[in-house]
């Protein structure tokens, strides 16, 4: 960490190990201004200005006022807690043996649906679907080039491309229509709630069950949970008995 002095308030130096751990706690949203000058410039005036503020506070001695040592004791009991904690939970670790001893014998949890990749048409009307799709069935236009030109929905940007599906993540008369048509024919025009589609099957994927890898963070984070709650109960179990006055 480095102790360059980026100001002095009051004789405190205000060093780039502290200024880069103020940076680290700014709200995650502004994480990403961090590389900005001008905003870690705004940062630096925001630390200073907190040491200004607590000079003055010593100035006026309110660090002996009982509001401040209210304060103290609770911050105090609060940071003391928290690397308590940390410590009770330091050594809670999950091994690749257990990982693979749930992934194991939780297979049914791990079970993807059948799914389709399609891509779609989105217009206003029943007639508009019927013209477009007499250019795509003629050869005139490509599905993709029709719907970058005519469809309304966003996909279109993608020449329709929705990727991916399962049941249940579309509107029934869509997915109806999505998971009974063949790989590779344009049919519709379906109506749903948001007008008349024409639908395009690229790709069908029969149900199965997802690979260890691809669960793996998943089950990590599941068994990393479950044995830090574990730890936390029983270490507070264990308190009650220690310090908890009957």
């Amino acid at each position: 960490m480095s102790k360059e002095v980026l100001a002095t308030v009051a004789g405190r130096e205000v060093t780039q190990e502290e200024f880069d751990a103020f940076l680290a706690s700014v709200p995650k949203e502004q994480q990403a201004y961090i590389s900005n000058p001008k905003f870690r410039e705004h940062c630096l005036d925001q630390l200073t200005s907190l040491h200004m503020f607590a000079q003055m506070g010593e100035d006026l001695n309110l660090d002996e006022t009982e509001d401040f040592k209210k304060a103290y004791e609770n911050a105090k009991r609060d940071i003391l807690a928290q690397m308590a904690m940390r410590e009770t939970l330091k050594d809670v670790t999950v091994t690749e043996e257990e990982l693979k001893t749930f992934y194991d014998q939780n297979q049914q949890q791990f079970k993807k649906g059948e799914t389709v990749n399609a891509k779609h048409i989105l217009t206003d009307s029943e007639e508009k679907c019927h013209d477009i799709l007499e250019e795509i069935v003629k050869g005139e236009k490509t599905f993709e080039d029709a719907a970058k030109e005519f469809s309304t929905c966003p996909s279109k940007e993608r020449g329709g491309d929705l990727g991916e599906f399962g049941k249940g993540q579309m509107v029934k008369e869509f997915e109806d229509a999505a998971f009974s048509a063949e790989i590779g024919h344009v049919v519709g025009p379906v109506k749903t709630q948001f007008g008349y589609h024409l639908i395009k099957v690229e790709k069908k994927n029969e149900s199965s069950t997802a690979s260890f890898d691809e669960v793996r963070g998943q089950i990590y984070q599941q068994l990393m949970a479950e044995k830090q709650n574990d730890a936390y109960t029983a270490k507070v179990d264990e308190l009650k008995e220690k310090y908890l006055e009957k």
